[in-house]
């Protein structure tokens, strides 16, 4: 029987659909802009999956919103060993949670969040001198660019239940205010076992190399009328200097008929200004192939119904991330946009790639 220790960050996640680009000290500001917990409902697709797939396995747990609730819910009667010290979970939970797992035998330590938590996770164990035990991400922050995430949460869960190895990698975490204001400066946090399994992220890549040829092609496509979503990332973004416009480098802009209506936008935002026609533009993450769920957020399930997807990227970009995935916490949002589809590489050419 496996011993497995999760820990839930509650608030991860939650600056994502309403434009901040992360959580860290901006929870009371998300709330404000109507933000709702994310992580939870994640947890509990992951643990529902773990306890279909091992039900006789000991879950330990710290109590309410940091994984006792999911737990219950999933059908385990999880071995609570601590609480919260305040209603706002801290970093200092987290750390808490840790060494209380390590201390009872875990053979993983299961958490649900993003690069922020992956650190605290990683730091903790560092520090208890427990870098042996591994570790497994559930994804539910904004930033997922550590190489230590399942690619969806049910993965997370199958991978929970069936690994029987691991290997190190790589946690990192970025600057978010540098993030907010359109620069991405990454840094390693610390090295962590994580599960063998086909099912996880690759770490973030950044590619370089001229896409203008692609920008071209997919201005001249633009129609009167039509509104056009632009996802984040440089290769949305030379859509944008194409279109004559100054979008957010790392925002989500929604562009009509020769004007930049909103920039940097939230989910509502964009969905008060979706016409009788749109049209989404997004690129997927080097390395990881992710085309929604790993921080364009505010590009929701609510706008993606909406809107027809058009997928842009550089050939080589497609050569070394293979296929493409999607997350958007939808499972009906999800399963359509899943197949073959077509993705715009040039000025005229286009490649098929299969969405997973």
């Amino acid at each position: 029987m496996r011993t497995v220790g999760v820990v839930v960050n509650p608030i991860a996640g939650m600056g994502g659909r309403v434009g901040l680009k992360g959580t860290d000290g901006k929870v009371a500001e998300a709330r404000e802009r109507g933000a709702e917990p994310r992580a939870p409902d994640r947890a509990r697709e992951a643990l529902a999956v773990l306890y279909e797939r091992a039900p006789d396995t000991e879950l330990l747990a710290y109590g309410g919103e940091m994984g006792e609730h999911a737990a219950r819910e999933a059908g385990f009667d999880p071995v609570v060993v601590g609480q919260a010290s305040e209603e706002e979970t801290t970093a200092a939970d987290t750390w808490a949670a840790v060494r209380e797992y390590v201390g009872r035998g875990a053979d993983l330590i299961l958490f649900v969040g993003g690069d922020g938590t992956a650190t605290d996770v990683a730091e903790a164990l560092a520090e208890l001198d427990a870098a042996a035990v591994p570790v497994l991400g559930v994804p539910a922050g904004v930033k997922v660019y550590s190489s230590v995430f399942a690619v969806t949460p049910a993965a997370a869960g199958r991978v929970a239940a069936t690994f029987d190895s691991t290997e190190r990698r790589e946690v990192s975490d970025i600057d978010e205010d540098a993030y907010r204001g359109g620069e991405v400066r990454t840094r390693l946090t610390g090295v962590v076992e994580v599960p063998v399994a086909e099912d996880l992220q690759s770490a973030k890549q950044v590619h370089s190399g001229s896409t203008a040829a692609l920008a071209e092609g997919a201005a001249a496509d633009v129609r009167p009328g039509v509104t056009y979503v632009l996802g984040p990332g440089g290769t949305v973004g030379t859509i944008a200097d194409e279109l004559g416009v100054d979008g957010s480098p790392l925002g989500v802009d929604v562009y009509r008929d020769g004007e930049l209506v909103v920039r940097d936008g939230s989910e509502r935002e964009l969905l008060d200004a979706l016409g009788e026609e749109n049209v989404v533009f997004v690129s997927p993450i080097g390395g990881q192939g992710f085309v929604f769920g790993r921080g364009n957020h505010q590009i929701s399930p609510a706008v993606i119904r909406r809107s027809e997807v058009r997928v842009v990227a550089s050939p080589r970009k497609l050569d070394e991330t293979g296929v493409l995935r999607v997350d958007t916490g939808d499972d009906e949002v999800d399963e359509s946009l899943r197949g073959w589809t077509k993705v715009r590489t040039g000025r005229f050419e286009e490649r098929m790639v299969k969405v997973v």
